[in-house]
Formats: C-alpha cells, sequence, structure tokens
C-alpha cells in the first residue's frame, strides 16, 4: 500500500484569517467610497491580492492608476499584517488540532499549501509552523489556483505521488486545482460552493478518525 500524504490551506481551513482579508478589503472599499460585502468576499477566497483588488474595483466600478493601486495594495497588507499580529492558538479553527494531532501520531506526512505570502508567519503565530513537514506558500508559486501548482510542489516536498495525496480546501478555486492535480480533494464549509469535492464537511469537528483511517487505506 502506498503511503499517503495530506495538504491542507490556510485561510479558513486552519485559522479564518478570511475574516481578517474581508475587513481589510471592506476598510478600502468604504474608503473609496462603496460598500463590499461579505458575500462579494467570496469571490475572493484564493485569489491572488492584485486580482482581489482589481475585483474590488469592479464592484466599485472604479479605475486607478498602477500607483494608486500599488499604493491601496500596500495599506490593505499593512491593515491584514496588523490583524495577523494579534494571532494566537485561539485562532486555530475548532477540531483541526484533533486532526494534525490524530495525523502526526499515525506518522503521516502533512504539509501546508496556501496562496497567502504570511503563511508561515501565522503558523507560527498559532504555534503550529512544526507541525508541518513543508510549507508552500505564496512566495513559491506563480500560478494561482485553480492551477495545481501550489499542490504539486507541495506532494513533492513530502515525496508523495499526486495520487497519493489527500487536500483539504475552503475555495473552490482550490478543490479544482486538487481535482485537476488527480488528488482526493476534501472541501471545508459549504456543500453547495464546494460541490466539486470529492467530500465535503462543515468544519473539522464533523471529521471522525475513521474517516481519516479510511482516506489513508484507500
Amino acid at each position: 500500500m502506498s503511503k499517503k500524504g495530506i495538504i491542507f490551506d490556510l485561510d479558513g481551513v486552519i485559522v479564518n484569517t478570511a475574516g481578517f482579508h474581508y475587513l481589510a478589503w471592506k476598510h478600502l472599499a468604504n474608503d473609496l467610497g462603496f460598500d463590499f460585502t461579505e458575500e462579494q468576499n467570496e469571490d475572493f477566497k484564493g485569489v491572488s491580492r492584485v486580482r482581489s483588488l482589481e475585483l474590488l474595483l469592479e464592484i466599485g466600478g472604479k479605475t486607478a492608476t498602477q500607483e494608486e493601486k500599488d499604493k491601496w495594495l500596500e495599506s490593505k497588507n499593512e491593515e491584514y499584517l496588523s490583524y495577523i499580529d494579534g494571532m494566537s492558538e485561539e485562532d486555530i479553527l475548532p477540531g483541526v488540532k484533533k486532526v494534525l494531532d490524530y495525523l502526526k501520531k499515525k506518522n503521516v506526512p502533512i504539509a501546508l499549501g496556501s496562496a497567502s505570502k504570511n503563511a508561515v508567519p501565522i503558523l507560527k503565530r498559532v504555534n503550529l509552523y512544526p507541525v508541518f513537514d513543508a510549507t508552500v506558500d505564496g512566495t513559491d508559486v506563480s500560478k494561482a489556483k485553480p492551477d495545481p501548482e501550489v499542490f504539486l510542489i507541495g506532494a513533492k516536498e513530502l515525496g508523495i505521488d499526486a495520487a497519493d495525496t489527500i487536500v483539504f480546501e475552503d475555495s473552490i478555486a482550490g478543490v479544482q486545482a486538487a481535482n485537476i492535480a488527480g488528488m482526493v480533494s476534501i472541501g471545508i464549509g459549504d456543500a453547495e460552493v464546494l460541490h466539486e469535492a470529492d467530500y465535503v464537511f462543515n468544519d473539522f469537528t464533523e471529521i471522525e478518525t475513521q474517516f481519516l483511517d479510511q482516506l489513508l487505506k484507500n
């Protein structure tokens, strides 16, 4: 039986920094004279910072010079980082720690696969950095999900074949990336949004050890 490896996305899977992104984008939108809703924020999940700004400007019907865009990207990121600075273990999403502890006990290789360029500082803030055997983040990849690059690099770093890799994701782009790579995709969140995933759970509190055992066996 070939060895399995597991890759976790970060935002919305391990910690809910998506909420911090939302607050920072909303603040920028309000400064520019329009509102930005949580529903609209759904389309920003798993999307690069530059593309997110383009989407925000489309929502507000705004045009901007490159200089303005660069300034806004920087101020948005500074606000986001100020939220990260206040993070602790309490920001780990419910049930995640139990699943990670179980996988470590079983010696399952695990990696982080995130578009975030702040993934490592976040993991360090919440004391999870030593848990991961590999971390692949926005500084390691050039293509955004649904391109599977981030997960393929993660599998390679774990020394695991794509077909033996299991991915936990909260965005449809991330689920699609896992599927394109030929990996098992597990959605965390709304089943209607993540319907392309092989399995979907609302959160990690719903994931039983029997399910994990079955996944690692198949």
